[in-house]
């Protein structure tokens, strides 16, 4: 886990000895929340000595979980020499203080726990400011929280005021960098967008990888890509909780007459903060833009049903859940896969490993994203051969001839092209 100090700057690698802690309200079933807090712990470094569960029937708004558990809880990390106190949701800046002063420990939530994975793991300009912005939203309200240290009188030139404490002096940083990053995500959103109309004008479809973080979508990508010779193109894979951050493109050839962008998106996780939903929005835009949405689960996980309904409700947040989608699942060659036959004659079973399924999940992809092409003739003059070149770019016509009146060539054609190419063609 990287150690950060109670300004938000990393200090250095450090492995943590934790307890994790989840509260129930009115009876919900957590389980399978805590199995994922467990998960995220220990990709960022931190080994789990137990779990403490409290059931009520609402959070207490100056401990979270009640002065009786949290006494419980004191002891549990002095017998068990914990180091690190792990919640499983959300704490305000006056429950980490107060948790913090009962057990002695660091106390972190869930929130600043996906952070610091995400902090240890983006590698692109874009996905570290992304990263650094959620950071921050998350930490100004919760200055009072981060230690008295932070309410000491300010000192130096330009934080003199007349009776200014280094809290306001931190606020006033916080939101001038906050200020900052956000300009710097303008250049790299206008980047994207230039990106984003290269390939709007060259009419390609757009297919999207989307799911919860290690269910297979790199591997995918890897696959499909292996499948169409482009080996130089795979990306990052690791069986792990969010291996991979930022988003990946690439174009994928079915044949000489059809080809579409592959985009691999940061998988999803339940509880996912708000701040990093929207510090990513830039990213996720790859996913609201996609024409076809590729939905991979983890077919050996004993909560897909619990991902496929988080992944569901993130997209819905995100208003691409009316969009065309193919739902996969995914390393059904090991022996505890186990087959989804809830979920209709549509879904699909796929191994990543050995190729299984894929033929049919390429073939499903072909009918959506190619369903609106038609063969056309065109007679196109000579003097636009900017069409010409740009339909040849797109699709090997099936027919090319040069005539005395003009290019004529029989190709496959979806309806923005049929529009552009109206005029040229032949009935």
């Amino acid at each position: 886990m990287i150690n950060i100090d109670e300004n938000n700057n990393v200090i250095d690698q450090q492995s943590y000895r934790g307890i994790l802690v989840g509260l129930a309200v009115a009876g919900e079933d957590i389980s399978s929340s805590m199995d994922e807090l467990r998960g995220l712990a220990e990709a960022a470094g931190i080994e789990p000595l137990g779990e403490l569960v409290q059931n009520a029937d609402r959070v207490n708004s100056a401990t979270f979980i009640g002065s009786g558990k949290l006494g419980e809880l004191a002891q549990l990390c002095g017998n068990m020499g914990a180091d690190i106190v792990v919640f499983n949701d959300e704490l305000s800046g006056m429950q980490l203080r107060n948790i913090e002063e009962a057990c002695g420990v660091r106390v972190i939530d869930r929130t600043i726990l996906i952070l610091d994975i995400f902090a240890e793991r983006a590698v692109s300009r874009e996905g570290k400011l992304q990263v650094e912005l959620a950071q921050l939203q998350y930490r100004l309200p919760r200055l009072l929280g981060f230690g008295k240290s932070l309410s000491r009188l300010g000192g130096g030139i330009g934080t003199r005021g007349p009776g200014e404490k280094k809290l306001e002096t931190d606020r006033r940083h916080i939101q001038r960098r906050m200020d900052e990053i956000r300009r710097e995500m303008e250049e790299v959103r206008a980047n994207r967008s230039v990106q984003r109309a290269r390939r709007e004008r060259s009419q390609l479809p757009v297919a999207a990888l989307v799911g919860y973080t290690n269910a297979g979508k790199s591997s995918m990508m890897n696959r499909l890509l292996e499948m169409c010779e482009k080996t130089d193109k795979q990306v990052f894979e690791k069986d792990m909780l969010f291996a991979t951050l930022d988003t990946a493109q690439r174009l994928v050839r079915l044949d000489d007459r059809h080809s579409f962008i592959l985009v691999d998106t940061v998988g999803f996780v339940s509880k996912l903060p708000h701040a990093l939903v929207n510090a990513f929005k830039a990213t996720l835009e790859e996913v609201t833009e996609a024409d076809v949405l590729i939905h991979v689960v983890d077919s050996c996980s004993s909560d897909a049903d619990f991902n496929i309904a988080v992944t569901q409700q993130v997209l819905k947040e995100l208003s691409a859940d009316g969009k065309p989608s193919i739902l996969v699942f995914n390393k059904c060659d090991r022996p505890d896969s186990v087959t989804r036959i809830g979920y209709g004659k549509d879904s699909l079973m796929v191994s990543c490993k050995t190729g299984k399924g894929f033929d049919e999940l390429l073939e499903r992809l072909r009918q959506l994203l190619f369903s609106d092409l038609e063969l056309v003739k065109l007679l196109i003059p000579f003097s636009r051969g900017d069409i010409v070149s740009r339909l040849c770019d797109k699709a090997s016509p099936k027919v090319l001839e040069y005539r005395e009146d003009g290019t004529y060539m029989e190709i496959e054609l979806g309806a923005a092209d049929r529009g552009i190419c109206g005029e040229f063609v032949l009935k």
